[in-house]
């Protein structure tokens, strides 16, 4: 390819209690640098639903967005992880999708879901059967290019290190607190070499 990068449209998938405009400084950032960039409102987005029922709405977005034969990269934030996740794992996505990064995502859970009551808080709390089922089997994001973006300053993520695979990339910046995760520089631009990287 001689150096050249080549650069499939994203999707991002935000977390819960946001929307896509969460993502208005990443998206900026990454179209000018030469991506075709989008993203969807998940809905309900406060964790009323189950994530493999948000996860069914990335895969309807995806196949109405993007044709049959275009190979995308998906950036995941937080619960949109996890979402993305179901999605690569359950529902044929890892045949779409070459690279995937989940930024501040709770793989392993997080306390914090302890303080709601909705299905997806269920299912991110540590030790779910969600996230059991969905750990079991993580290798298959090993079919493509995975990174893990983390800050050791999540108050969100409970304890912080849940955000760490045994599998793909890992990326740990020093970004305090998990809002700051889609705006730091220091983040968009890890962002983007995650999703610069040749595909095996």
């Amino acid at each position: 390819m001689n150096g050249e990068i080549k650069r499939n449209p994203i999707l991002l998938v935000h977390g819960i209690f946001r929307k896509s405009g969460v993502f208005r400084q990443m998206s900026a950032y990454l179209t000018d640098l030469g991506w075709s960039v989008s993203a969807l409102d998940l809905t309900p987005n406060y964790g009323s639903i189950g994530l493999e029922e948000l996860a069914q709405q990335v895969a309807e977005y995806i196949n109405k967005t993007f044709p049959p034969n275009c190979l995308i990269d998906i950036v995941g934030l937080s619960m949109g992880g996890l979402v993305t996740r179901y999605y690569l794992q359950r529902l044929g996505g890892s045949d779409r999708v070459q690279r995937f990064v989940a930024i501040s995502s709770p793989h392993n859970g997080t306390w914090m879901a302890y303080t709601l009551w909705g299905k997806a808080c269920i299912q991110m709390r540590p030790n779910s059967d969600f996230l059991q089922d969905l750990n079991r089997d993580a290798t298959v994001l090993d079919r493509l290019n995975f990174t893990s973006i983390w800050t050791p300053w999540d108050f969100i993520i409970v304890p912080a290190a849940s955000s760490q695979m045994p599998v793909g990339q890992e990326v740990k910046l020093p970004v305090f607190a998990h809002a700051m995760m889609v705006r730091d520089s220091r983040s968009l631009q890890a962002v983007a070499e995650a999703l610069a990287k040749p595909v095996s």
